[in-house]
């Protein structure tokens, strides 16, 4: 897949779909090269929107919200893959749209994505597409136990996922499918979490970030240690499957990758993410520059430099209530790079901030963190 990619100037309008905390954090990196940044976003005054130009307050399928935007719009971005995507196409004309539909396409569906991966010769788990009951049988006589069934679009921090373990998990979950698309998933026995962003120049040139060793909590990204703790070849594999992957999609903007890493020292493909990724936080401070400038500077048709990581980074997510101790513990942490989002209701679980902190000690940096374990 390849994208012509126009060279886009400040001061010209960027239009994001989406005002979540990865919006809030895009817009930050284009006001600071001045551009002009409005967003599409069904809650008035969201994160993103409390740092943009404008909003344009509508869902994300609203048509006439979405033209209004991109007529407003130089170009047009989104910092959530499931984007409408027919209603995309249709403002194509009105708006420079870089990164391509078929991204969309694949990276929204997981079906897609595996098939895609696997058909690029990229190490997946084994899959299989699920539809009815009999699919289920048939996947899991196939595939075997344990593996887990998930819904094959919308679903994040592990909802619409199911643990299928044993006979009696399978008969639960045939009452679940509910005439959706789902995909049935060898649950593998890895070592670890890693993830990677990757992004792609004006000339083609892809470009990794370093490689992150991620710790999940409730199926949540909780902590990011970076660079993660592993053999140089583990880093170069994964630096050699993001540019492969960027290749064969023709990207544009930041795609994060999520790794299973076994014990052999291989690297299964888990997750793709066409945007920005929570576990590149880290890269605010602690890179040459951020993913999230990254992104802008390739959707706008700019050179990128190669990422450079400055010091050893630990990011950890605030969820719920972690965000209030955090608040209150800033008088005496100037250590940290506190980001508050900003979202109006604090939530079990939600992601309401991080804390980066840098340095030259991994032991160092954790202790800095360790009151949110």
């Amino acid at each position: 897949m390849t994208n012509s990619i126009k060279t886009i100037l400040p001061p010209a309008t960027i239009g994001i779909l989406g005002g979540g905390q990865l919006g809030q954090m895009m817009v930050l990196s284009a006001k600071a090269m001045g551009y002009k940044v409005g967003i599409l976003d069904p809650t008035k005054g969201a994160p993103a929107a409390q740092v943009a130009d404008f909003q344009v307050v509508a869902d994300y399928d609203d048509q006439a919200a979405l033209e209004e935007l991109a007529r407003k719009s130089d170009v047009l971005t989104y910092e959530f893959e499931n984007v409408d995507q027919k209603a995309l196409a249709k403002v194509t004309g009105l708006v420079d749209v870089p990164q391509a539909i078929d991204e969309l396409t694949i990276t929204s569906h997981r079906l897609h994505e595996k098939n895609f991966l696997k058909s690029n010769q990229i190490p997946v788990t084994d899959f299989a597409a699920v539809n009815t009951a009999a699919d289920l049988k048939q996947a899991v006589a196939e595939i075997g136990f344990p593996g887990i069934l998930k819904t094959c679009e919308g679903g994040y921090d592990g909802h619409d996922q199911i643990d299928i373990n044993d006979e009696s998990d399978v008969a639960k979950a045939a009452g679940q499918l509910n005439d959706r698309e789902w995909i049935f998933e060898k649950k593998q026995p890895f070592v670890m979490e890693v993830s990677i962003m990757v992004t792609r120049d004006v000339n083609g040139k892809n470009i990794p970030f370093p490689l992150s060793e991620n710790i999940h909590k409730h199926h949540i990204l909780h902590t990011s240690i970076v660079p993660a703790r592993v053999d140089d070849a583990v880093h170069n594999q994964a630096s050699e499957i993001a540019t492969k992957i960027a290749d064969r999609l023709g990207l544009v903007g930041v795609l994060g990758i999520e790794f299973f890493l076994m014990a052999d020292g291989q690297l299964l493909v888990n997750e793709l993410a066409p945007r920005p990724h929570n576990s590149g936080h880290y890269s605010i401070e602690a890179c040459n520059i951020s993913q999230f400038e990254a992104h802008i500077r390739s959707i706008c048709g700019l050179a990128i430099p190669t990422i450079e990581q400055d010091h050893k980074a630990v990011m950890v997510n605030l969820l719920g209530d972690d965000l209030t101790t955090a608040r209150q513990a800033l008088p005496n942490t100037p250590e940290w790079h506190f980001h508050d989002y900003g979202k109006a209701e604090i939530r079990p679980g939600r992601k309401m901030g991080h804390i980066t902190v840098i340095g030259d000690s991994f032991e160092t940096l954790l202790k800095q963190v360790d009151q949110f374990k």
